[in-house]
């Protein structure tokens, strides 16, 4: 990975462990749900209603769609400004909009300090990913400081 004076725009920045956390634990629910499925004898699968696996699959389609919106999570530097996507949230900054970024420590992600008093959440930057997420929130200060 590039160092922080040695980024280039445009420039995206992604959640690592919420990724790999959520892809692999939703992968085995659905293998474990596939499989039980599979194992039921034909007189339990038809005891199932319609409405039921109706349910069953609206459940997995709301399991899916909050997966999906952790995954697309992202922060992306381009020469206009920054666009911050939280989940189905999509927010476009032009750079004299950002004041500063900062993680505390034992915070769950970066935050965007605006100029008109506000804060903006960067979920992209997770504090979960350790020497990650100072490292990407070093490229993002450089950037700042260049603009």
């Amino acid at each position: 990975m590039p160092a922080a004076s040695e980024v280039t725009l445009p420039h995206t920045w992604r959640p690592l462990g919420v990724r790999l956390a959520g892809t692999a634990l939703g992968g085995m629910l659905l293998i474990v749900c596939a499989a039980a499925w599979i194992a039921f004898p034909p007189e339990v699968k038809e005891t199932f209603s319609f409405f039921q696996r109706a349910t069953l699959l609206f459940l997995g389609g709301l399991a899916f769609s909050a997966w999906f919106a952790l995954v697309r999570s992202r922060l992306v530097a381009t020469d206009a400004g920054l666009v911050v996507v939280n989940g189905y949230r999509r927010r476009d900054l032009e750079w004299a909009e950002v004041v500063a970024v900062h993680l505390p420590s034992g915070a769950p992600w970066a935050v965007l300090d605006l100029a008109d008093g506000n804060t903006c959440p960067v979920m992209a930057i997770q504090g979960s990913d350790g020497a990650r997420a100072r490292r990407d929130l070093a490229q993002l200060r450089a950037l700042l400081n260049r603009r």
